[in-house]
């Protein structure tokens, strides 16, 4: 073997642990600073590759890091799926793979544009192309916005410019000073530094800016209902009663909060079938001047299901009626397990795509805010956390608080109920809203304005978290413009690369070798 296909050789069994490390950056890790070192070795690796071989090394450094970092996804699949084993993996790998066309994608297209111009190619196509292939994943087949680079730095200097520019900004300065890096190292030019050095001064810039304030004078007394049921009984109609004393016993000795909150799928039952149990409930609630906010599932005439959020209580529009309760409806289901893609085809093969009301249907994009015991709430239901866009869409002027329900117990004590907590922190600090998460076996939390957890359960223990609540008045410049910043960058981006593009075919060559394959 010749020394240059050693080297080729080394690069590819490189690239695998290179985007592995990049999970260590994420919770529960919080190795934040393995994120540039992940993207640092992996724009290294892609220097003066052939596009086949680019395309090569960003599908083997995907494989790094979803395979490691989504790997919790096999915990569903495997305890509740009906697969055998082989089957399972099967899926697993299937979907890891997918995930890693991404980032081949990104090396692919790495090399097809300004290559042998480090500089260009590193601060100009590179970063917009990132940019726009992590929007894309978000997107394609309902998204999959899980491990952008960004979340993993809620802990890091650069969690500042979240206010402003959100997760995606945080990525693209991410991806922008790694470029940097390994511009000034292969041009041997200390230039390029001068853009890492300007960010510093933006992040300090963002940092010193108080966005929002908080309120001392309008606080919220919470109580979040933890109640650790097994996923495996949960739906057991043995067990409806005791689940339902158990969250109505954790509720009485709380009837003092503000706000009781169950979490995603509490009740173990349709909405229809239980109107005594919630008009009691409600009429607890009332004559105790509180509102208990909960998951639920819900089936309408049409024989449509819903994932649901039900209020009780304060502030509703009088006693509990199924036909005029305030609900909120998820929208973003969850692939497989709240819908499946190819319904027609897949349902036939595996017990796993017939899990019980995997056909949901889905609420309104954008649809009001919970009104509750006098507070505004812009809720999101588990996985739809994860996407920023729709979160910021559903907060108004008059949103005061930020609320999440989910149910992690599908994913066992692996790292992937960590994760979700993570992403839900990022909404809390790009919104500078407070935050409350209510699980049924953790994570159960209070997140502040700045993105920070406040106060915590265990996980996998039946607990009430009960805090104080300060709100927060003003709105950040994410709440205002979202995204459009970073459209902007990008369409600036793109037309500067196109004119040195075709500067460079109008007679400006590299005459420097590049490796092939």
């Amino acid at each position: 073997m010749t020394r240059k296909s050693f080297l080729s050789l080394g690069r590819l069994f490189l690239a695998v642990p290179a985007g592995a490390i990049a999970t260590l950056s994420f919770a529960p890790y919080n190795y934040w600073l393995l994120a540039p070192v992940s993207i640092v070795l992996l724009l290294g690796l892609l220097q003066n590759q052939s596009i086949k071989r680019s395309g090569l090394v960003g599908f083997l450094w995907g494989l790094g890091l979803f395979g490691t970092g989504i790997s919790w996804v096999h915990v569903s699949i495997d305890t509740f799926g009906g697969m055998p084993k082989i089957a399972s993996i099967f899926l697993m790998l299937s979907l890891i793979s997918y995930l890693a066309l991404y980032p081949a994608a990104f090396g692919a297209l790495f090399n097809r544009f300004n290559r042998g111009r480090p500089f260009h190619q590193l601060m100009l196509s590179g970063p917009v192309i990132w940019l726009l292939l992590d929007w894309l994943r978000g997107w394609a087949f309902t998204g999959f916005p899980w491990l952008w680079m960004g979340y993993g730095q809620i802990d890091s200097p650069l969690s500042a410019i979240a206010p402003v520019l959100g997760v995606q900004g945080i990525t693209l300065a991410l991806v922008l000073g790694c470029g940097a890096f390994v511009a000034a190292w292969y041009s041997r030019n200390w230039r390029p530094l001068l853009v890492p050095a300007m960010m510093t001064g933006l992040i300090w810039l963002t940092g010193s800016v108080q966005w929002v304030t908080p309120n001392p004078e309008k606080n919220v007394d919470v109580a979040l209902i933890q109640g650790n049921v097994p996923q495996e009984l949960k739906w057991l109609p043995s067990q409806r009663w005791p689940t339902l004393m158990k969250y109505t016993d954790l509720s009485r000795e709380n009837w003092d909060a503000d706000l009781i909150v169950w979490p995603e799928a509490a009740i173990p039952a349709l909405e229809a079938h239980l109107p005594t149990f919630l008009q009691n409930l409600d009429s607890a609630a009332r004559s105790n001047n509180s509102t208990i906010i909960t998951g639920v599932l819900d089936q309408k005439e049409d024989r449509e299901y819903f994932n649901n959020i039900l209020t009780l209580g304060v502030n509703t529009d009088g006693p509990y009626q199924y036909d005029k309760a305030t609900r909120y409806s998820k929208h973003h289901l969850l692939p497989f397990g709240e819908f499946v893609p190819f319904g027609d085809l897949l349902r036939p093969i595996a017990p796993f795509f017939n899990l019980p009301m995997s056909s949901f249907s889905r609420g309104d994009f954008v649809q009001p805010n919970l009104e509750a015991n006098g507070y505004s709430i812009a809720p999101a239901l588990c996985y739809e956390i994860a996407f920023s866009e729709q979160v910021r869409q559903n907060v108004n002027i008059d949103t005061e608080l930020l609320l999440t329900l989910s149910n992690d117990a599908w994913f066992g004590t692996s790292i992937g109920p960590f994760q979700h907590m993570e992403i839900a922190q990022m909404r809390a600090l790009e919104l500078g809203k407070p935050l409350l998460r209510a699980t049924n076996t953790g994570v159960t939390a209070i997140v502040d304005y700045t993105g920070q957890i406040t106060d915590q359960l265990p996980q996998f223990k039946t607990a009430v978290l009960r805090a104080t609540v300060t709100l927060t008045e003003g709105v950040t410049p994410y709440t205002t413009l979202g995204n459009w910043p970073l459209y902007f960058y990008v369409l600036w981006s793109l037309t500067l690369s196109a004119i040195l593009i075709r500067r460079r075919e109008g007679g400006f060559r590299d005459n420097r070798p590049q490796e092939t394959e």
